[in-house]
């Protein structure tokens, strides 16, 4: 093995000549090649087995997806189904206590019938005709018709009578958002309660009446009106305003009352005019001038503490 010798001094072995190659072949003795290089085909015959390879998995890949987007289709289809389910036997229960798909009778109103309506809450006096107009026996729309309750304006002034209210509080440095909370608040639970009060009386009685809750609420939600008008009077020209027109409100709320539900709650005979005799009918009558007087109760305690 020879070595030689480098500037820095160390020494150097030299490779002999006789190593073979790393890429070189091994030859048999017949001189023919005993393995196949496969060293030098790159990456084309790599890319070639990949291809294979991957041509060989298509089918399988192409029978997986075959059999997941039924399963995803079916999944999709029986969840839509549930949705479905559901969502009718929420309406249906729903509507067994709030039948919301009458709703819409009750808001079809329009800016005439609002206008007579308030006129009609003011001054009943001189109203002759309060029987509400049918049409194939079913009742019109209360735009059609001004003796026929509505829900709008008890909304609406269920609304305003908590503004009222809330200015009414600001004059006299009272306001808080706790305190017409609970303005609120309470004119709903009395609302709730008196509906309640006339549901009860009538199971009581046992009067057979077209009267339904949705009814009983807009007749209850008129009161409004009167209130919103004393306390503004009151508001305007100070307690004694606030008196007077509360007072006229409340005889006016009490006729209009009177009028209307004695030809929901009385016997055909009493609603044709005729004299009102038998025990029933007299605990009718009895029941309709109850719910007439509670409204006038309600209203002076829901807005004397407001006008100072």
């Amino acid at each position: 093995m020879d070595y030689t010798a480098n500037q820095s001094g160390f020494r150097q072995r030299k490779l002999q000549p006789s190593m073979r190659l790393r890429n070189s072949s091994v030859d048999g003795p017949d001189g023919s090649q005993l393995f196949e290089d496969t060293s030098g085909a790159g990456p084309a015959s790599q890319g070639t087995y990949r291809n294979q390879h991957a041509g060989a998995q298509a089918p399988g890949l192409s029978g997986q997806s075959f059999l997941s987007d039924p399963m995803s289709n079916l999944a999709m289809a029986y969840g839509s189904s549930l949705a479905s389910q559901g969502r009718e036997m929420v309406d249906k229960n729903l509507d067994r206590f709030i039948p919301i798909s009458k709703l819409k009778y009750y808001f079809a109103v329009d800016t005439m019938y609002v206008g007579k309506k308030l006129g009609l809450l003011v001054f009943p006096y001189m109203h002759k005709n309060w029987e509400v107009s049918y049409q194939q026996d079913t009742p019109v729309a209360p735009r059609f018709d001004v003796n026929a309750p509505d829900l709008y304006i008890p909304t609406m002034g269920f609304i305003t009578y908590i503004l009222v209210a809330g200015l009414a509080l600001g004059t006299q440095n009272r306001f808080s958002p706790e305190l017409l909370g609970v303005q609120a608040s309470s004119a709903l639970v009395w609302l709730i309660m008196e509906v309640l009060a006339v549901l009860l009386s009538l199971y009581l009685v046992t009067v057979n009446t077209d009267l339904t809750t949705i009814d009983l609420l807009a007749f209850s939600g008129y009161k409004y009106v009167g209130m919103i008008v004393g306390v503004v009077a009151g508001l305007l020209f100070g307690r004694p305003a606030y008196y007077l027109a509360l007072l006229w409100c409340c005889a006016a709320i009490f006729v209009f009352m009177i009028r209307t539900l004695r030809l929901k709650l009385l016997s055909e005979a009493a609603a044709e005019g005729k004299l009102v005799r038998g025990a029933r009918n007299q605990l009718r009558m009895y029941l309709t001038m109850s719910i007439a007087a509670a409204q006038p109760v309600f209203m002076y305690w829901l807005t004397y503490h407001l006008v100072r």
